[in-house]
């Protein structure tokens, strides 16, 4: 067995200590004519590849490395369950698979999960034997020309384009193994009320019984600030739990905050009467909070003025899967270091590993899933199916601050008058507010906007005078688009949301062949004064409270990024941070 990727715990935020990682080699064989259900594959059938997952196909990691589409793939691996877990039930997680998972465990279907970037999860304690190796199959079905499906920037031709990329297929993220007690916590959502100084918990059980409790422990630090007991007479347990101490701080509550990202530890326990734990949850929390007033994002009651960075989520070797837990750092740190607070994740549920490090490094993050590009009954269901797993998934994140449903009018490509196109964008909108009260939603980045939080408007004007020219009157950019689209769809108009320009920029800096926005800058000192001249001019625009610079890294043909697709810095980030600093 090849040594195992990706070996990090793969939901940090819902942690448990015992667990086992099924990454690395699994049997793989591509299916073209889809025989492999009807030949009944999952029957003992051996396949002729290998592959190292999580990484797909098409990528160099996987070891296979082929572009070619592909659109039906099977999986085998076999796995023994440790003594220890005998009288447990086993869960049988995956982080994501793209696009439809079917899954096989010793010959018994289990069943399916439609959606690429979403995690799911099947209970296989009645499928598996303790006492010989058991085997697992997965046939993940993914067409590669269907823009019914949610697939972001995977191109849909057969080779890369403009801003599409090399196509994802199958496993892309960890799988493995949980041992639980049948008395256990399914998930918790949790969310702070600075101004009370609470955290309101939602705990669901799979089980319920008077006699068994819900302890909860919360942390600073490694400092015990406080503890809570619920019985379990319910599935689904609500309560709230006030932190605030004198042991933090003499406000008594430490905030989070991209300059200071506090985080408190938080500890679930089912326990007995008797001291007996059936199931202990580790996880984290942040007390912020966010509003939208006057024209205004606030976080804990002050403006905060964002200053993203596009970030795809690409890797040269692994495409979107990141290649391990330091590239990710990596990433966050440069961020930071060029001198940005934020990232908009682009067209990509990003791996939860990230929303990690981003709660714990210090970085806003604008979430966003990946675009369907064929508006039908099929990809209306589909997508606001995922959206629900996405924020179930997400939710806790602290370093979260805006859900992005819709980008550029891609997959709705006539919602500026078709009225069905706008109301779907409406019904995302509204659902995806009643699911999490506590972020703005933007219906429709960049233009065509309809029910929405904030502004935000694409301009790739590279000459920064037309920007002072354009921009230079609100009244002027409400009343009369500053860009070739209208700012918003027909029967909609702008009513004090806050203004914010979140694609800008995108100078090509060709250090290699490819494409960005202008005449390529043939100099980093060139890049430097186009790149300030910009900035300058959307920062003096005070109705402006925040922008987002296409991009942090180049992305295989687009080489408009702050460093190259390997990472390699292309300007000095020192001159750039003295740019963007506040």
């Amino acid at each position: 067995m090849t040594q195992i990727p990706r070996q990090e715990y793969p939901r940090p935020n819902f942690k448990r200590e015992q667990w086992m990682n099924l990454n690395g080699e699994w049997e793989f064989e591509f299916d073209d004519n889809n025989l492999g259900e009807k030949e009944r594959w999952f029957k003992g059938k051996s396949f002729s590849k290998r592959i190292i997952v999580p990484f797909t196909y098409e990528t160099k990691l996987s070891g296979i490395n082929i572009q070619e589409g592909h659109n039906y793939v099977w999986y085998k691996r076999t796995f023994s369950i440790p003594k220890d877990w005998e009288g447990k039930n086993i869960i049988l997680n995956f982080g994501a698979v793209d696009y439809k998972a079917k899954i096989w465990v010793n010959e018994q279907y289990l069943g399916s999960h439609v959606g690429g970037y979403t995690p799911f999860s099947f209970d296989i304690t009645n499928y598996i034997d303790h006492n010989r190796e058991n085997t697992v199959y997965v046939k993940a079905e993914d067409e590669w020309e269907n823009k019914e499906q949610a697939r972001g920037k995977q191109s849909w031709i057969e080779s890369t384009f403009a801003c599409w990329y090399t196509r994802t297929t199958g496993i892309w993220q960890t799988v493995w193994l949980e041992p639980v007690d049948e008395r256990c916590i399914a998930n918790v959502k949790m969310k702070s009320v600075v101004n009370k100084g609470m955290i309101d918990i939602e705990a669901n059980l799979n089980f319920v019984d008077e006699e068994i409790s819900l302890q909860t422990d919360i942390y600073y630090k490694g400092e015990f600030i406080t503890s809570t007991v619920v019985r379990c007479t319910s599935q689904k347990l609500r309560f709230s739990i006030n932190v605030y101490s004198k042991k933090v701080s003499e406000w008594g509550l430490m905030l989070w905050h991209p300059d200071h990202p506090n985080l408190y530890d938080i500890e679930f326990k089912i326990i007995d009467n008797n001291g007996k734990v059936y199931d202990d949850v580790k996880s984290y929390f942040g007390m912020r909070e966010i509003r939208v007033i006057d024209g205004k994002v606030l976080l804990n009651g002050e403006p905060i003025y964002q200053r993203l960075i596009l970030d795809q989520g690409y890797w040269p070797d692994s495409n979107i899967t990141p290649p391990d837990e330091e590239s990710i750092i990596y990433d966050i740190k440069m961020t930071k270091e060029f001198g940005f607070n934020g990232v908009r994740k682009h067209q990509k549920a990003e791996d939860p590993l990230f929303l990690y490090w981003a709660d714990r490094l210090g970085l806003l993050v604008w979430g966003e899933m990946a675009s369907f590009y064929e508006f039908s009954d099929t990809a209306m269901k589909a997508y606001m199916q995922e959206w629900q797993e996405v924020i179930e998934r997400d939710y806790n994140h602290p370093c979260i601050i805006t859900w992005t449903p819709f980008n550029e009018s891609w997959g709705i490509p006539n919602v500026v008058i078709n009225k069905d196109e706008q109301d779907y964008t409406v019904a995302v909108v509204n659902m995806i507010r009643a699911l999490d009260t506590t972020r703005p939603v933007v219906s429709n980045d960049g233009w065509e906007h309809t029910d929405t939080d904030l502004l935000t408007i694409h301009d790739y004007e590279q000459d920064a005078k037309v920007i002072e020219k354009k921009y230079s009157s609100k009244e002027d950019v409400i009343s009369r688009s500053p860009i070739w689209k209208r700012l918003f769809a027909q029967g909609y108009t702008y009513k004090g949301q806050p203004i914010l320009l979140t694609e800008y920029g995108g100078i090509a800096y060709a250090t290699s062949n490819g494409w960005g926005y202008g005449k390529s800058a043939e100099s980093e000192e060139e890049f430097i004064e186009r790149f300030k001249a910009l900035h300058d001019k959307i920062k003096s625009l005070d109705y402006i409270c925040g922008y987002c610079y296409t991009q942090l890294t180049d992305v295989q043909q687009e080489i408009n990024g702050l460093m190259t697709y390997d990472r390699k810095p292309k300007v000095d980030t020192q001159k750039i941070r003295n740019i963007l600093k506040p």
